[in-house]
């Protein structure tokens, strides 16, 4: 509830310069982004499998970020705790984990998994100097009612803004 809240309070805020939106399509769209994090491969890896430290909790459904886990292995979820009653969601699951290197999640993010839509997020790690380069990609497909091109940027924006913060979470000084 709270992502869709957020995306659709982000909505005014995207514009065609911000967004960074691959491609869209009536079924579809692909959203991505790169950035440099000043760290190594296995670190930037070490760190993005533990969302709880760095993912916004404004994009939780539980309203706190220490909440979600990643068990980084075939099969294993990326998922999220919700003490209210004792609940539960599943984000993702992990299809693709190899330390250092790159990690991929299927499912529908947020407002998505409401939806006809299934989507498969990938990130991959490069090393670039004393820098890891890491590549975010989500390609999403199926029916998304009000359509997948109004849907893109707001995914875009939400999944840009953990980025950064993953980022920042590695870089802050200790």
């Amino acid at each position: 509830m709270r992502w869709a809240l957020a995306l659709l309070a982000a909505l005014p805020a995207v514009t065609s310069a911000e967004a960074r939106v691959v491609s869209t399509a009536a079924n579809g769209f692909e959203v991505a982004e790169t950035v440099v994090i000043a760290a190594s491969p296995d670190t930037v890896y070490t760190q993005l499998i533990r969302p709880g430290r760095w993912w916004s909790s404004d994009h939780t459904y539980s309203g706190d970020a220490a909440n979600m886990r990643l068990d980084a292995k075939a099969g294993g979820c990326f998922c999220e705790r919700i003490p209210k009653g004792g609940g539960s969601i599943e984000h993702g699951r992990i299809v693709y984990a190899q330390p250092g290197q790159a990690l991929r999640l299927r499912g529908g993010l947020g407002p998505l998994q409401g939806e006809g839509a299934d989507g498969a997020l990938t990130w991959t790690l490069r090393s670039v100097g004393g820098a890891t380069e890491l590549n975010q990609s989500y390609v999403v497909g199926g029916y998304i009612r009000g359509g997948a091109e109004a849907m893109a940027p707001l995914v875009d924006t939400v999944l840009s803004e953990q980025l950064r913060r993953l980022k920042a979470h590695i870089e802050k000084p200790r």
